[in-house]
């Protein structure tokens, strides 16, 4: 994937139309006929080798969009023969990581379960961007592992052991509750899960100095969603495995926290289920207790995510914490309103979440701002209970999602809540069909902001 230095590295030129007629101008009559003759135009995804007077590889030329950096060499890493590259165009600070970033995510392949083809490109990774970029794909790569991981290998335990593994290697504390304690303690959680036959649990992760600003993270972790007695159609049912998505992006941002040393109490809670069907499964009409108090009247079994976070997100106040970031592949609403692509936003801090929107499209991780608006709240208030799990109208649904959870957050705490896909419909250049990271980068980099490295 990456060589610290090499001294016979390839030269890749990066560049759009624009870019190729400045590069033609320095370059020799052969290369300049070479590149004709290959009616070699830098379109996005294009490359050409240009071969030198010895009939070696003097350079690459690889095609890109206009500004965009990230994707501009993930086509590269499954085309170019074997062998040590270098950038040669004049990049600099965040447009080299995104570039170098890409073409780390360029090279991921899932190969759990069907053998690959071995790539065997590298490029030089300069040593001063090196622990950070190395770090940020591993993460995007752990989000991309356990979201295409089926659930036959991945249920609330085996996620568990992954956040001991993750907890282990930074020296952090990692508790799980289940059985007696999470039925007593966290009544939401256990009655989600409680009729599959891999019990529910509660994942609790701390990290960092206790004197440093209190951050928590939250993940939905719902392994599997049958949709449970509102049992969803095959159709709806057959990408279910990523319903942890959200689960996911909380430890691989944990992961980026931990690794680059952000000066932060980190505390990671992730609500572990399998939202099943058997004789003791949670039925639509239900009135569940949460942790808070607050009950909730089961409109849809198949909106589970919100009810098992409702116990998490109230266990993060409770220990202090001051900003909470939340990610869960929530809403089916979200896609509707902004595809596969384009995350919905929620904050109750309206410059944040601009400012947030800003970063993310300037590092190519997008996020849109949407509003947490007061006038459907009254759509999640029924007659017999404090709250319910759907609102009265099938519009405005991931609005209303994020009002549920609001219900949950302390007043006057500062809270982020990402309605995530966490997956790719269609293979494209680093972005193979499957597992996907969103947001990762962007809250990473807007938390650069916010708080120092050690």
């Amino acid at each position: 994937m990456y060589v610290a230095a090499s001294d016979s590295a390839t030269p890749i030129h990066s560049f759009d139309a624009r870019g190729l007629k400045a590069w033609l101008a320095s370059a020799t009559p052969g290369q300049r006929r070479w590149v004709e003759a290959s009616a070699f135009k830098a379109d996005a995804g294009s490359y050409l080798l240009v071969p030198d007077e010895e009939a070696g590889i003097a350079c690459v030329l690889a095609g890109r969009d206009g500004d965009e950096r990230l994707w501009s060499l993930a086509h590269l890493p499954a085309l170019l023969p074997g062998g040590d590259y270098r950038l040669a165009n004049d990049w600099s600070g965040d447009a080299l990581e995104r570039a170098l970033v890409g073409w780390g995510l360029g090279c991921y392949r899932f190969d759990r379960y069907k053998r690959q083809p071995g790539l065997s490109a590298r490029l030089v990774l300069p040593e001063e961007i090196s622990a950070r970029v190395r770090c940020l794909v591993d993460a995007s790569i752990l989000v991309r592992d356990l979201v295409n991981t089926p659930a036959l290998d991945l249920g609330p335990a085996e996620l568990a052991d992954i956040a001991r593994d993750l907890a282990s290697k930074h020296n952090a504390a990692c508790e799980v509750i289940d059985g007696e304690r999470l039925e007593k303690e966290f009544p939401a959680i256990h009655v989600v899960g409680q009729a599959s036959s891999r019990p529910p649990c509660l994942i609790r992760l701390q990290w960092g100095d206790a004197d440093a600003p209190p951050l928590a993270l939250v993940g939905k972790g719902v392994m599997f969603d049958s949709g449970g007695l509102d049992i969803k159609p095959g159709s709806g049912m057959v990408l279910m495995k990523k319903d942890m998505g959200g689960a996911a992006h909380a430890l691989a941002l944990a992961k980026v926290i931990m690794t680059l040393g952000l000066k932060v109490n980190l505390r990671v809670y992730i609500p572990a289920v399998e939202n099943a069907i058997a004789g003791n499964a949670y039925r639509p009409s239900d009135i569940i207790r949460t942790r808070k108090g607050s009950t909730v009247e089961i409109g849809n079994t198949d909106a589970e995510g919100r009810v098992v976070l409702s116990d998490a997100l109230s266990l993060a106040c409770e220990e202090g914490a001051e900003r909470i970031i939340d990610f869960a592949t929530l809403t089916g609403a979200a896609r509707v309103a902004l595809g596969e692509d384009l995350p919905p936003l929620y904050a109750r801090d309206q410059a944040a979440a601009r400012a947030i929107q800003d970063l993310s499209f300037a590092c190519e991780d997008p996020l849109w701002h949407m509003p947490l608006f007061e006038g459907y709240r009254s759509q999640i208030r029924p007659a017999i209970a404090d709250l319910s799990n759907t609102g009265t109208s099938r519009f405005a649904g991931s609005v209303t999602a994020a009002l549920f959870l609001d219900h949950f957050v302390d007043p006057g705490l500062d809270w982020y809540h990402l309605d995530i896909y966490a997956w790719n419909l269609g293979d494209r250049p680093g972005r193979p069909a499957g597992g996907e990271a969103q947001g990762l980068r962007a809250l990473w980099h807007w938390l650069l902001t916010q708080y120092p490295l050690a």
